[in-house]
């Protein structure tokens, strides 16, 4: 059984930024979902084997997916964060191609990391 291992989540005041890191990767598709209390999980972004990628509208130009594969790590960079982007940010993997609303299609899951942006 594959685990996934997110790092990287904390406490930051509004405007801040956090970078999210997810080991291992190397999937065909990579994804950052995110569930705030009393809320759905939504999906954030997700990176494909192609490089291609997929973001939630709330969060581009905000965050940044990108993977090293040396590293076999996936990174979340969250610039200009808001409090509404606090959340439970977990990492997702997929063998096969993924789309970042069909967050059940993921194989495999790490155990989250928390993020608070405080006003």
């Amino acid at each position: 059984q594959v685990q996934l291992v997110e790092s990287g989540g904390g406490s930051v005041q509004a405007g801040g930024s956090l970078r999210l890191s997810c080991a291992p990767s190397g999937y065909y598709c990579m994804g950052w979902f995110r569930q705030a209390p009393g809320k759905e999980r939504e999906g954030v972004a997700v990176i494909r084997v192609t490089g291609s990628t997929t973001y939630a509208d709330s969060v581009k130009g905000r965050f940044t997916i990108s993977q090293d594969n040396a590293k076999k790590t996936v990174y979340l960079q969250m610039n200009s964060l808001k409090p509404e982007d606090t959340a439970m940010y977990y990492c997702a993997a997929r063998r096969g191609y993924c789309y970042i609303s069909r967050s059940t299609d993921f194989e495999y899951w790490g155990q989250g990391t928390q993020v608070t942006v405080s006003s």
